[in-house]
């Protein structure tokens, strides 16, 4: 990594996300697979910077078995009629109750990771 982008991710307090900006650096390097590298330079950002995205925003942007990933927080105010797959750094728990409630996945980048390599198929939410 570059002196830089060292430098930005040892100014992280929460221990997971340095470790999470590397996992995503190394992800897109193996699998040739932008969309991690893209993630991991939004949360190399100030955790103010992070997005905070609602569920009325999901429900509005997204299809129906979707999947859609967000750097940042889903927050629960809205409402969500479509079983969404979501990928979030972090979600707030009325989020995640009511996207089970209609047959969604709350999965973290890290197992979205894991279960897409390539990042295929993915809609990014800010």
């Amino acid at each position: 990594m570059s002196k830089n982008t060292n430098v930005k991710i040892q100014r992280k307090t929460n221990p997971r996300t340095p470790v999470l900006i590397a996992a995503l650096k190394e992800e897109a390097r193996q699998n040739e697979a932008a969309i991690w590298r893209d993630v991991a330079k939004r949360l190399e950002k100030p955790g103010k910077n992070y997005a905070q995205v609602n569920l009325s925003k999901i429900n509005r942007y997204a299809k129906d078995g979707e999947t859609v990933l967000i750097a940042g927080k889903v927050l629960g105010s809205g409402l969500l009629n479509k079983a969404v797959t979501v990928a979030a750094y972090n979600f707030s728990a009325t989020a995640m109750e009511k996207i089970a409630e209609v047959g969604g996945k709350c999965l973290t980048i890290e197992e979205m990771m894991k279960e897409n390599p390539k990042g295929s198929g993915i809609k990014i939410l800010q």
